[in-house]
C-alpha cells in the first residue's frame, strides 16, 4: 500500500512532467532504474495466507442486521458476478467494490457457504489476473485508480470486467463482450432464463434448465458472435456458472434444488438477498456442473473472426484436465501479464501463485507446481 501522500507526490513527479496525478496510468514508462526507485517508496507487505474453512458452516441468517443492503453510492464498483456484487451491497465486503483476496474468501464462505478450497483457488486464479499484486487490491467492476497505482504493463489490473476470466461469452444475464456491455445486468439475456426456466424447470431454474440453457447460449454465442471464445480458464467458469444459482441462491432451509424466479432476480439485477435469506447448510463448490456439461459436451474453442467458425484449441485445458488448466494458466496467462517481475512485484507473484497451487491441492489436485519466476 501506499504509505502517505509523500509517495503520491513522489509518484506524481516522477511520472508526470506537469499536471496533477493522473487517474489511472501505468508504470511502464519508466526505465527499470526508475521503476525500482519508485518501488522503493511503496510500502509493501506481502500478501497474508487466506483463511480456513469456516468453524461452523450450517445453515444461518445472512441478510442480518449488521448486514443490510445499502444502495450504490457513487464511484462504488460492481460487475459481472452477481454473488460479489450481494456481498457488497450487504457489506460481507467493502461498499466500494475494493477488495482483498482474504475479503473475498471470508465474504464467499460467509455468505453463500462456498467450499474453502473451491473458493480460494476462484480467488486466487481471478486476482492474479484482473487485480494489483503490490496492493493487494482488486476491483470487482471496472479499472479504477482506487486499486493503486499498477505494476508495468502488459499487466492492465481491470477488474472483474475483464474479458474471458470471471466474465467471458454465453454468461446468463450478461451479454457478450463483443456486443458492448459485458457487465451490466441484462433483460433479454434474463428473459432466456425465465423462458427455459419455465419450460423446462416448471417455473423453476433448476439443473434440467441450467443444461438446456447452457447449450441456447453457447449456440447463441457460436451463431451470432464472430469473436466468440469458450477456452480455459472461462470454459471451467461457464459450466460452474450454471450451477450457482442452484448451489446457492436457494435458501438454505430449501433443498428442493429449484430456485424461485423472483429470487434470481434479487441476485442477478438487484444484487441484494431477499428478506429473511439463509445460506445453504453445508459448504459445497459446483455441484452438478457435470450433468449440465455432459448432456452436450463441447471441446475448447473458438469463432475464426465469422461466426458459426468454431475450430477446436488444443493449447486449452478441457473440464477433465485440472492440472493443464493450472499449468497453462500459471505459464501462459500470468506470464503474459508479468513476463520479467522484479522485487516486491516478483515476491507478492510467487506468494499468490503459493495460494493457487495450495487451493488446487488442497481440492484433491494431483497437480506438479510450475516455478515461473523461481522458487
Amino acid at each position: 500500500m501506499f504509505s502517505s501522500l509523500v509517495v503520491y507526490s513522489l509518484l506524481a513527479i516522477k511520472i508526470c512532467t506537469v499536471g496533477a496525478f493522473p487517474a489511472y496510468q501505468s508504470l511502464a514508462g519508466l526505465t527499470r532504474e526508475e521503476l525500482d526507485a519508485v518501488v522503493r517508496t511503496l510500502q509493501y507487505d506481502p500478501p497474508p495466507p487466506p483463511p480456513g474453512p469456516l468453524a461452523n458452516d450450517s445453515a444461518i441468517l445472512v441478510n442480518d442486521a449488521d448486514h443490510p443492503y445499502m444502495s450504490l453510492q457513487p464511484g462504488d464498483q460492481r460487475g459481472p458476478c452477481p454473488a460479489l456484487n450481494t456481498l457488497a451491497s450487504h457489506g460481507y465486503l467493502p461498499r466500494n467494490g475494493i477488495v482483498t483476496p482474504v475479503q473475498i474468501v471470508n465474504a464467499v464462505q460467509e455468505g453463500f457457504n462456498l467450499e474453502n478450497s473451491f473458493a480460494r483457488f476462484l480467488v486466487y486464479s481471478t486476482f492474479l489476473v484482473n487485480g494489483n499484486p503490490i496492493t493487494n487490491l482488486m476491483s470487482i467492476g471496472d479499472a479504477t485508480s482506487a486499486t493503486g497505482q499498477n505494476p508495468p504493463a502488459p499487466a492492465t489490473v481491470a477488474g472483474l470486467d475483464t474479458h474471458n476470466n470471471c466474465e467471458g461469452d454465453t454468461s446468463m444475464t450478461r451479454a457478450d463482450f463483443y456486443f458492448g456491455d459485458n457487465h451490466s445486468f441484462n433483460e433479454t439475456r434474463f428473459q432466456n432464463f425465465v423462458t427455459f426456466s419455465n419450460e423446462y424447470g416448471g417455473g423453476k431454474f433448476n439443473l434440467t434448465a441450467a443444461t438446456e440453457l447452457r447449450h441456447f447460449l453457447f449456440q447463441d454465442s457460436l451463431l451470432n458472435n464472430p469473436t466468440f471464445s469458450m477456452v480455459s480458464p472461462r470454459l471451467f467458469t461457464a459450466y460452474g456458472e450454471s450451477v450457482f444459482p442452484i448451489n446457492f441462491f436457494i435458501d438454505g432451509r430449501d433443498t428442493s434444488g429449484q430456485l424461485d424466479l423472483d429470487v434470481a432476480r434479487s441476485f442477478f439485477q438487484n444484487m441484494t438477498f431477499p428478506t429473511d435469506f439463509y445460506r445453504r447448510n453445508g459448504a459445497i463448490s459446483n455441484e452438478g456442473y457435470e450433468t449440465v456439461f455432459n448432456a452436450y459436451p463441447i471441446v475448447p474453442g473458438a469463432n475464426q473472426g465469422t461466426v458459426n467458425s468454431y475450430k477446436y484449441d488444443p493449447t486449452s485445458a478441457t473440464l477433465s484436465e485440472p492440472c493443464k488448466r493450472y499449468t497453462t494458466f500459471v505459464l501462459r496467462n500470468i506470464q503474459s501479464l508479468y513476463p520479467n517481475p522484479t522485487g516486491n512485484l516478483r515476491e507478492a507473484l510467487n506468494i499468490n501463485l503459493q495460494y493457487l497451487f495450495d487451493a488446487t491441492v488442497a481440492a484433491g489436485e494431483n497437480c506438479t507446481q510450475v516455478f515461473p519466476y523461481g522458487q
